[in-house]
């Protein structure tokens, strides 16, 4: 699969965006944490190339806007997702969890569907390609707290006070 790769300054570091040849975003991770997103195209799309190219305008724009305090912006960015149809379907839960709100795994498990699989939800949610626009840094644990995040706690701290959320 041929994959193109563009980076993005934000606040919280160099932001590495893929997309494919029609705009739709693939990944999104922390340029700190390349060897995480390789690995994750790999097991979702096999064997993948990248080359150098610019980030379509309206995923970017919507990022900035996202930064600047737009929470809403995120939406408009289109993502298309390998993975099994579980975490699909938990990544596309994650995409409802509304801005300044959390979930923990077990409710985020109930939405979908699937009670009591809270493992497997969390599983998925440590594999979202996506980070930020499918928004896993929304998911907490069940006594409140932080708990993993693929671009380190301090960056899912920062997500959760830059959007409103409460959490221990």
């Amino acid at each position: 699969m041929k994959l193109q790769l563009d980076t993005l300054p934000s606040p919280l570091g160099t932001i590495l965006l893929v997309h494919d040849g029609d705009g739709h975003l693939r990944a999104l991770d922390f340029a700190d944490y390349e060897d995480r997103m390789q690995r994750l195209l790999r097991l979702h799309y096999g064997e993948i190339s990248l080359s150098a190219a610019p980030a379509p305008g309206r995923t970017t724009e919507a990022l900035a806007r996202y930064f600047g305090g737009d929470y809403e912006a995120l939406g408009v960015i289109p993502v298309i997702t390998g993975g099994t149809v579980f975490q699909r379907k938990v990544w596309a839960g994650l995409r409802t969890i509304p801005v300044g709100q959390t979930f923990t795994y077990g409710g985020l498990a109930a939405q979908i569907g699937s009670a009591g699989a809270m493992r497997a939800v969390g599983r998925a949610n440590g594999a979202n390609p996506v980070a930020i626009v499918v928004p896993c840094h929304r998911v907490i644990g069940a006594n409140g707290t932080l708990t993993g995040f693929g671009g380190g706690l301090p960056r899912k701290q920062w997500l959760l006070q830059h959007e409103g959320a409460q959490f221990v």
